[in-house]
């Protein structure tokens, strides 16, 4: 097998955790099975306020790192006022990324995308065989414009999410909206390749390209996908005491910007209300970097004790946890109509029962929906608690019921997913050198 080189600009990548780490990383765990070893230009390692250490150890020895580090708003803001990692100020964070869509363009990592660009280049000319930019942050992409302007270089897209700055946030004003079509647009046009996690974000690229009469056929569906891990050990067991006394309701993921944290708090206030003896056994364990804010709430609705919000956690712990809940909850930015997280693969694969505050329309609900998990409209408090304590109840009677077995999540574990990019790549190697200079 001939080994050839991807070279993968993305911000994060470990020891710098949350949502976007493990897509990147799985790629350059998977990606040498099939004959594509990788580098990685990325941040410096204390230039995000999330951060897993231990998925360093994930990082294979035919991988390359490069990290270049400062150059974002976040890095600078965490030099000046250091945070404690997993738990940030509502308010000043709020501020900065108000202050960002304004100055910043497309978004507070340009700077770090200035500083990684030279880099990038230089390792392409050294000998990579094809650029992945991978965003968000949006301002990766940016690298791969710089090297199509000066390079024959092959260059594939990659979108977590769609454009952050034009569908995710109004823009401030017309003119940055304009500023956002007009970068988004060359991206999609220059980029060999264009790959989306969700089908709904396909179908919205393939529409916008086929309005410009340009090649559709060049967006590709790659879901995000889980990491496929082992059965819950009795170590992993073992830290949070015996399962069969302890109703656990658990989420992990981002805990920031989601108004439905607070709507969980209510439910369950709402649920201890109504039956009391359930404060001796039910606990809501919620792991992930969150808002002091939400933390703030439950000590108000005199959840002390009950409600735990565990900050950022290796993922190992992360998956642990999931496979000990009783019930796992799921939410997203009511407005993110394109976002089909990990998360819900690992929580699908994880066999336990999920109830999920989301609208049924949505692409994340359908999938969902196969995994014979409750969707409730976001914001229903009341539902929420009636579903908590249904459950509850069926728990004192009856205990721990059998995970179940969901055979068909394989097709979305993220070493098969590595093999479809593996493909894609050869595919784009077989097709006529681009030329460079805006090709």
């Amino acid at each position: 097998m001939k080994r050839r080189r991807l070279l993968i600009v993305a911000y994060f990548y470990p020891p710098l955790a949350g949502g976007g780490v493990h897509r990147v990383l799985s790629f350059t765990e998977g990606l040498p099975r099939h004959g594509w070893d990788c580098t990685v230009v990325c941040a410096g390692p204390n230039d995000y306020w999330v951060t897993d250490p231990s998925l360093e150890a994930r990082i294979g020895p035919s991988t390359e790192v490069i990290r270049v580090g400062g150059g974002s708003g976040l890095s600078t803001w965490l030099k000046l006022r250091p945070t404690p990692r997993g738990r940030r100020p509502d308010s000043a964070f709020a501020g900065l990324r108000m202050l960002s869509d304004w100055l910043a363009f497309p978004d507070s990592y340009a700077g770090w995308a200035k500083r990684a660009t030279p880099r990038a280049l230089k390792r392409l000319r050294e000998g990579a065989d094809v650029l992945m930019t991978s965003s968000p942050p949006d301002s990766t992409h940016l690298v791969g414009l710089a090297a199509r302007r000066t390079l024959a270089t092959r260059w594939v897209a990659d979108f977590r999410d769609p454009w952050m700055g034009l569908h995710f946030r109004t823009p401030p004003t017309s003119w940055h909206r304009r500023r956002h079509e007009r970068l988004e647009g060359q991206v999609e046009q220059r980029a060999d390749r264009l790959l989306v996690a969700s089908r709904t974000h396909a179908d919205q690229v393939r529409a916008r390209l086929n309005a410009r009469l340009l090649d559709a056929g060049k967006v590709i569906h790659l879901p995000n996908g889980y990491d496929a891990g082992g059965s819950l050990t009795a170590g992993e067991a073992a830290t949070d005491g015996p399962l069969a006394d302890t109703f656990v309701i658990a989420f992990t993921g981002t805990l920031s910007h989601m108004p439905d944290v607070e709507v969980l708090l209510e439910a369950v206030h709402d649920l201890l209300a109504r039956l009391t003896e359930a404060r001796r056994r039910l606990r809501v364990r919620l792991m992930g970097p969150y808002d002091a804010g939400y933390e703030d709430r439950a000590v108000a609705l005199g959840l002390t004790g009950i409600v735990e919000f565990m900050g950022s956690r290796p993922h190992a712990e992360a998956r642990a946890l999931q496979r000990r809940a009783e019930v796992l909850v799921h939410w997203q930015p009511r407005e993110f109509a394109t976002m089909v997280p990990g998360k819900l693969y690992e929580y699908i694969e994880s066999g336990r029962p999920i109830v999920a505050l989301l609208d049924p329309a949505l692409e994340a609900a359908a999938l969902l929906r196969r995994a014979d998990a409750v969707i409730l409209a976001p914001g229903d408090r009341a539902s929420l608690s009636a579903e908590f304590e249904r459950r509850y109840r069926e728990w004192k009677e009856r205990g721990r019921q059998p995970s179940a077995n969901r055979e068909w999540i394989r097709e979305y574990a993220r070493d098969h997913l590595s093999g479809q990019l593996a493909q894609v790549l050869d595919g784009l190697m077989e097709a006529p050198t681009p030329q460079g200079v805006n090709a």
